[in-house]
């Protein structure tokens, strides 16, 4: 978007300078500049609107972390009514079978859920890479480990 209103500078530039040069007349350079320029606004209302969206991902990612955090003790201090709202949000699919519960998360949960079982699965082998991205697991801050 940002390299269609620059494109669109450079349009309006060139016609200015064909104006000045007696290529175009004034009147077909202020028709075309004022559509380049209304194109721009529309770029510039479009690059807002993204801009907007990023902060408010961001912002929704991190209260689906802390609701992933804190799911087992909000499900623990709700009435029957909200723990269903809760499990309904969390759980996308579950079974009861030979006396075994068995869930499907909903994303992003299946994740934090895979996350976490690896971090304990590491834990447990004394940090083996395993391909998953460190910043997700518990207690690790890549900051502190400049030059290994």
């Amino acid at each position: 978007m940002r390299a269609e209103y620059d494109r669109l500078q450079n349009r309006i530039h060139a016609a200015y300078v064909d104006k000045l040069d007696g290529r175009i007349d004034a009147a077909l350079f202020d028709h075309l500049s004022a559509e380049w320029r209304r194109n721009q606004e529309r770029s510039l209302r479009d690059i807002e609107l993204h801009q907007n969206a990023d902060q408010s991902y961001l912002e929704e990612g991190v209260e689906l972390v802390e609701l992933a955090r804190n799911a087992q003790r909000l499900f623990e201090k709700q009435e029957a009514k909200e723990k269903r709202r809760l499990l309904g949000f969390l759980v996308s699919n579950c079974s009861w079978k030979g006396g075994e519960l068995t869930t499907e998360l909903r994303q992003p949960f299946d994740l934090f859920y895979q996350m976490v079982a690896a971090a304990k699965t590491k834990k447990a082998t004394e940090h083996a890479f395993d391909g998953l991205n460190e910043i997700w697991l518990p207690g690790q801050d890549s900051n502190l480990r400049q030059g290994g």
